[in-house]
Order: structure tokens, then C-alpha cells, then sequence
């Protein structure tokens, strides 16, 4: 979904910051030993010998397993920003994700007034299971007061998340009611999907949103595409803006669904690994349609490998922005402590051989944390000709069509951020919680009322009727952001949309978040434009030199 207008919107530095922290997953497993014993004075073991003689030597006692906690991240920060060590206590925040699920309570939740407020219960989950519903406030967890100023959402994961079969007590506060209800929930295994929604866009349109490539996502495609070719879809979109990357193997089995056998789908070489190549096998069941890719500066590593790969093999039209350019490919060693490293040990290389890893020091990451604000500042996100080729190595698309190695996916069709509506009273809004906050409380009020509209499309015209925009001004007031008439007007059909797709997916789910909060995205109509004039089929874009 496109990040410029949603409401997590991001300021170049924080993207910069996150995605480049936050990218590093990858899909093969390495040996890694552990630091044991003392073995003596070999130049080999230096390590070893330090902590060793640290321990039997030094003036006062010291714990040696902290300073190798401190030590350990130093060193990995003399590599590549993508090898990274993760302590077991982190470790268990992250949780398995990727493995689609994590073991906790089964809710989405949101900070309002220094307090947690249950948005949503997975289905199925053990919240559901007690009893919790939405709108349900945190007062106490495990006897401990749970509001207040020193709140965040890395406490609240600390706290809710934990070991499978594991229990948590909590005191809610519900409605009006002056009396808390306790709650004891056992932590369960809580799936997450990696494919949020699919639903015909257009007609015989397919849309589909990846938003990492974990275990879960290759079934959760498929099951997609079955759903939309059933319901008479033709041609997909297929939306990976914003999406990280994950698992290579996912990647590689959504690539294998639309290319014919024997083409090309990626390869890895690595000083200690031997090439290995990836080809199609020719058993996809998506060989003939049409495609769109849509990517973003937020798309990376595994987005990468199915973007390149059609992009090389001329079997779908790349739509957006230049992706984030990671081409790294990372091992996990987990230790008995929980703790895990998360090493570089090879590049991967789409078709045309190219490795579309952007530059990078070895320890030293301020250039590279700043490579999205640098592309922001010269213009690359509104602008195709701000991105500089000069110095690119160049490589050919299966029938010559010239691509760029060593700095991201470059799209065939650009599209520029979409800025109608942005402006520093929608950014202030956004940013503070406010509108999100309004559209939970809008939520809570009218619960009862939405019972009669069985649909989001009958709930949606009902909202369209009510004065959302002037509620939510007087309600961003209320927490100190002051009225300016003209950018509110220059906001309202903006704001509008995206309360009303918030209040959706609080009531109906997904299809209907995704369905109007996109329904003016520029780089969704684009690729709509695209498929509805035959310019994603694989003659066309073998024929066609897009600028």
C-alpha cells in the first residue's frame, strides 16, 4: 500500500533509520561456533585469550558472558549493515513472524492517552477465547499498573508477548463500567499473514498485497490467486511497496507461478558458496496473465529477487519507484541462549547477473542509514531523471531492454510520490495519533449502529454522508493542534477517505481498508492504465522501451 499517504507516514530520516535496521532476513542456515574455553595464545584465538585472561586475571570480578554481550555487537559493526547479532531478550520480542505466527495474546492494540486500547482480536486467538473484545482498555498486567506516560509499544510487546503456554493476567476496563474485569490469558501460537487482502480491483483485475515473504506467504498466494481467478480475473497487481523481504525460498516459489521452465529465476554466490542457480520449473499457474509489480524505495532484499526476476525476463511490468537495493543474503545462527547472529554469506543476482546491492562501508553505516534521505533531498522520489545511471553497471532484459545493477530495481514506468492533500496540518494530524485515534473512537461509539449495514460497501456510503473531517478537526484541537481552515480544506478529501477506511477496517476487515483508502492512488491507477491498454503482456513489454 502506498506509504506516502497512508497514515504511518514516514519522514525521510525515520524510513532511512528503519528499513535499513530492520532489512536483513534471509534463508539458508550457517555454522557459527560459540566462544568456549581456553585454548591458549594462538593468533587464531586472540578472542578467546582475551576474555579468557579477562577472567583469571583481572583486579576485580567481572561477568564475563556481559562483556561479550557488549563485544559481540562491536564487532559485527566492522561488516556489512545487514550481518547483525540479536540478543536473546530482543530475540524474543521479534518472535517468529516470519515463520507465520508469534506466541502472545492474539490483539492489535493502540497507545490513546497513555493507555492500551484493543483495536481488533484475531480470530481464533486465546484473547477471543477469554472473552476480550474491542475497545477493551489495559489497566493492570500481572497485578502491575499498566498506564501512564512511560508507555510504549516495546513495553506493551514485553509484556503481552511471551512463551507458548505461558499465562498473563489482566485487569480491563470496559465501557462505562467503574468495576475492572480480570482476565488470565494463556499465550498461544498467533498467526500472522503475510498477504493481508486480494480482491478484484477492476474488471477481471486482480490485487494483491505481500507484505513480507515468510513460510506462511507462498500457500497464502496461491490461495489469492485461486480466490481471484475463480471470481474471473485475468491480469494482478501485484503490491510490494514497502515490503522488506523475508524469505528467499518464498520469493523464489512466487516467482517459479508465473515464468515458464527453464527461465532464470536468481542466483547466489558467496566466497565459502559455491553459485548456485534457481530456474522455473515450468508447473506456475500464472505463465499467460498479465502483471504489475509495484514497488517503492521501501521494497527490498526478497521483494528484490521477484521484481528483478520478471523484470529480466520480460514477464511483468515494474511500476513505482527505485527499491531499496539489498542484495545480501543472510544465514541465522540461533545460540542455546536464544541469542542469534544474523550473518552475510553471499549476494543474490537476478537473471541478467545483475547484484542490485547499493554501495555500502565496511563498518561504517552513516552514508548508508542516509541513503533515503539523499534520494529524497535530490529529488529521486518525484522525479525519474534525479536517479543517475552514469556509473552503473548495465545489463539486458532477456529480449535487450538495457537494466541497472548495484543500486535497487530501477521501475520501468516511474510514478512520483502522490503529495494532493499532504500538508503540514495533515502531517501534524497523522503524526500524532489523532486521526487514527478519532476513527477508533468514531468506531466505539457507533458500534451498535454499523449492525444494520451487513457490508463495507453499504457502511462506506453511510460515512460518506456523515461530517468526519469537521469531528476529527475538533478533535485533534482537543490535543493541542490548532484549526487552519485553508489546509484543511486543501486535506478534506484526504482525511475523509482515510478516516472512513480506518473506521472499516475496525468493523468489516481488510478488503475494505484496502479498497478505499487506495481508491485515489496514483500508482494503483497508473497500473490499472497500464493493463486495461495490454502494456503488461510479455510481447508488449519485450516490444516497448519505457521511459
Amino acid at each position: 500500500m502506498k506509504s506516502n499517504k497512508g497514515i504511518y507516514v514516514w519522514l525521510p530520516l525515520c524510513i532511512a533509520l528503519s528499513i535499513a535496521a530492520g532489512i536483513f532476513i534471509g534463508n539458508v542456515f550457517s555454522v557459527f561456533s560459540p566462544i568456549r574455553g581456553w585454548i591458549g595464545n594462538s593468533g587464531s584465538n586472540k578472542l578467546e585469550t582475551i576474555f579468557d585472561y579477562i577472567n583469571k586475571s583481572y583486579v576485580d570480578t567481572v561477568n564475563v558472558d556481559d562483556l561479550m554481550e557488549s563485544a559481540i555487537p562491536t564487532i559485527i559493526a566492522g561488516l556489512d549493515p545487514h550481518s547483525t547479532y540479536i540478543s536473546a531478550e530482543n530475540m524474543e520480542l521479534t518472535g517468529d513472524e516470519l515463520e507465520g505466527h508469534f506466541s502472545g495474546i492474539g490483539v492489535e492494540f493502540m497507545l490513546q492517552s497513555d493507555t492500551v486500547v484493543i483495536v481488533n482480536i484475531v480470530p481464533g486467538g486465546p484473547s477471543e477465547a477469554v472473552g476480550i473484545i474491542p475497545g477493551d482498555r489495559l489497566v493492570y498486567v500481572n497485578d502491575s499498573l499498566f498506564v501512564g506516560k512511560g508507555l510504549n509499544e516495546e513495553k506493551v510487546f514485553r509484556n503481552l508477548r511471551g512463551k507458548k503456554d505461558t499465562k498473563v493476567k489482566l485487569d480491563i476496563k470496559r465501557g462505562t463500567s467503574k468495576d475492572l474485569i480480570s482476565f488470565e490469558v494463556t499465550r498461544a501460537d498467533v498467526p500472522v499473514k503475510t498477504v493481508p487482502v486480494s480482491y478484484i480491483i477492476d474488471d477481471k483485475v486482480g490485487y494483491i498485497k505481500v507484505t513480507k515473504f515468510g513460510s506462511t506467504t507462498y500457500n497464502e498466494f496461491i490461495t489469492a490467486i485461486a480466490k481471484l481467478k475463480s471470481q474471473g480475473c485475468e491480469s494482478f497487481i501485484v503490491d510490494l511497496q514497502g515490503n522488506t523481504g523475508g524469505y528467499m525460498g518464498a520469493a523464489i516459489m512466487m516467482t517459479n507461478e508465473f515464468l515458464p521452465s527453464g527461465n532464470m529465476i536468481v542466483y547466489t554466490e558467496g566466497r565459502a558458496y559455491p553459485r548456485e542457480n534457481v530456474f522455473a520449473d515450468g508447473s506456475g499457474t500464472c505463465k499467460e496473465n498479465q502483471l504489475v509489480v509495484l514497488i517503492d524505495e521501501g521494497s527490498a532484499s526478497a521483494s528484490e529477487i521477484f521484481s528483478g526476476a520478471m523484470q529480466d525476463n520480460d514477464r511483468g511490468l515494474i511500476v513505482g519507484r527505485r527499491s531499496f537495493g539489498k542484495g545480501l543474503v543472510q544465514s541465522r545462527h540461533v545460540f542455546r541462549d536464544g541469542s542469534a547472529l544474523q550473518l552475510t554469506i553471499a549476494r543474490y543476482h537476478t537473471p541478467s547477473g545483475r547484484c542490485i546491492q547499493k554501495a555500502y562501508k565496511k563498518g561504517d553505516r552513516t552514508d548508508y542509514d542516509l541513503d533515503l534521505v539523499n534520494r529524497y533531498n535530490r529529488g529521486e522520489f518525484d522525479n525519474r531523471d534525479s536517479i543517475k545511471l552514469d556509473n552503473l553497471p548495465k545489463f539486458q532484459t532477456l529480449s535487450g531492454r538495457p537494466v541497472y545493477g548495484d543500486d535497487g530495481i530501477l521501475a520501468d514506468v516511474f510514478v512520483p510520490r502522490d503529495t494532493i492533500g499532504i500538508n503540514s496540518y495533515y502531517l501534524r494530524v497523522a503524526n500524532s495519533g489523532a486521526l487514527r485515534e478519532y476513527a477508533f473512537s468514531y468506531t466505539e461509539q457507533n458500534r451498535e449502529l454499523f449492525k444494520k449495514y451487513k457490508t463495507w460497501q453499504e457502511a462506506e456510503r453511510f460515512l460518506a454522508t456523515q461530517p468526519l473531517v469537521d469531528n476529527l478537526v475538533e478533535y485533534a484541537y482537543g490535543k493541542g493542534i490548532r484549526r487552519q481552515p485553508y489546509l484543511i480544506q486543501e486535506s478534506r478529501k484526504l482525511l475523509q477517505t482515510q478516516i472512513a477506511s480506518f473506521i472499516i477496517r475496525n468493523l468489516y476487515g481488510e478488503e475494505g481498508f484496502y479498497s478505499i483508502f487506495q481508491k485515489d492512488d496514483s500508482i494503483l491507477k497508473e497500473a490499472l492504465n497500464l493493463i486495461k491498454a495490454n502494456k503488461a503482456t510479455v510481447d508488449a513489454i519485450k516490444e516497448e522501451r519505457y521511459k
